[in-house]
């Protein structure tokens, strides 16, 4: 089981496009959009964070930068993860335990 540090936040997918990647990039965010085969509102959705980076958009984001589409599902997944546990309470749940390990 890892440790997380609560004081380092992972981030959105989306803010890593918006702060990083697209303005690394000599296209507009209309031209990447058509080249990943999706609407602006959807690009523009994930760049806002409204929206997740879904495995099928990891597969086009990692395809279209050359990072691997595992890159953007993990980051998501951190994401997701780090929000879960900070606001679901789970000070009521017992931790069980197996016989014999």
């Amino acid at each position: 089981m890892s440790e997380r540090h609560d004081s380092i936040d992972p981030i959105h997918p989306g803010e890593l496009l918006r702060e990083d990647i697209l303005p690394a990039l000599d296209m507009s965010k209309s031209a990447v959009a058509m080249a990943l085969g999706i609407s602006r509102q959807t690009l523009y959705d994930i760049i806002n964070e409204k929206q997740p980076v879904t495995a099928e958009m990891a597969v086009r984001f990692g395809k279209l930068f050359g990072n691997g589409p595992g890159f953007w599902i993990n980051l998501q997944r951190n994401y997701d993860l780090a929000r879960a546990e900070r606001s679901i309470d789970v000070s009521g749940i017992p931790t069980l335990v197996s016989k014999g390990t």
